[in-house]
């Protein structure tokens, strides 16, 4: 099965900016992929348009083998409850008390009474306690996410999706408010789940050295475009020294070309 194909899909902004270009890309049902590449090359905008929430200007895309935006409205939403999606600012209202943040990875699954009923009194405490135990924030269930640091926002972001233990998660640097340490292992428990169930896994990060270390697979992203794309094993330092080359000084990009770029092979 394959999770995630593109063809020639593009992405424009309104005001012209493009900020995916001639992007063909397949990713394997059950394969852990990182995405790196410098601010700005469109790791953000590549997500958004796997998780289904923005619709490319042109090219082909299809997500756990469905064109999303082929699909009505109760089929998109049912296609969305099957993606877990983690951002670098969770949008966690700070009111809310932890176990509620974390349940509510199931929501798309229940139904509104359910739904409804677990705001009342949280349906599964055994549960939420369970997956943020593996995180390091059991003792944390009911406290409220104001009284949280940024990384335990993130955590409990995460807890949520595993809780959810969708088919295709995608994590837009999830691990970025994390010292080295705790960042490592929350990235370790992340492969870790997607290996035991078999999902797949597309994790956009700036730290190299973990997507080298965690993940099967690497891509790298500028301006848009794929720059490489190849096993973790076989990314050299020179692949990613050319990657992040002159990061800060590179211009805007052009409008699309008909021309697709030469894909470069990691040595």
């Amino acid at each position: 099965m394959t999770a995630i194909r593109l063809e020639a899909l593009g992405l424009t902004h309104p005001g012209g900016r493009v900020a995916l270009a001639h992007l063909d890309l397949t990713i394997a049902a059950g394969e852990r992929v990182a995405v790196i590449g410098p601010s700005g090359a469109g790791k953000t905008t590549l997500l958004r348009v796997l998780g289904a929430s923005l619709r490319p200007s042109h090219g082909a895309v299809r997500v756990l083998d469905v064109d999303p935006w082929a699909l009505s409205g109760p089929l998109l939403q049912g296609l969305r409850a099957r993606i877990g999606k983690m951002h670098q600012s969770p949008p966690i209202p700070p009111r809310q008390r932890v176990i509620t943040a974390v349940l509510a990875g199931r929501l798309g699954q229940w139904s509104v009474w359910r739904a409804l009923r677990s705001l009342i009194y949280p349906l599964d405490v055994p549960g939420a306690r369970a997956v943020l135990d593996r995180l390091g924030l059991g003792e944390r269930l009911f406290d409220r996410c104001d009284q949280l640091s940024g990384g335990q926002l993130q955590r409990v972001a995460l807890a949520r999706v595993l809780y959810q233990q969708p088919a295709l998660m995608l994590a837009d640097e999830p691990v970025s408010a994390l010292d080295p340490a705790l960042a490592r292992a929350v990235t370790v428990a992340l492969n870790d789940d997607a290996r035991r169930r078999g999902a797949t896994l597309v994790a956009s990060l700036h730290a190299v050295e973990l997507a080298r270390s965690e993940f099967s697979r690497v891509i790298g992203l500028r301006d848009g475009r794929i720059v490489f794309d190849c096993p973790a094993a076989q990314l050299g330092d020179a692949d990613i020294a050319a990657l992040y080359a002159g990061a800060a000084a590179t211009p805007a990009m052009p409008e699309a070309s008909p021309v697709r770029p030469r894909l470069t092979r990691c040595a």
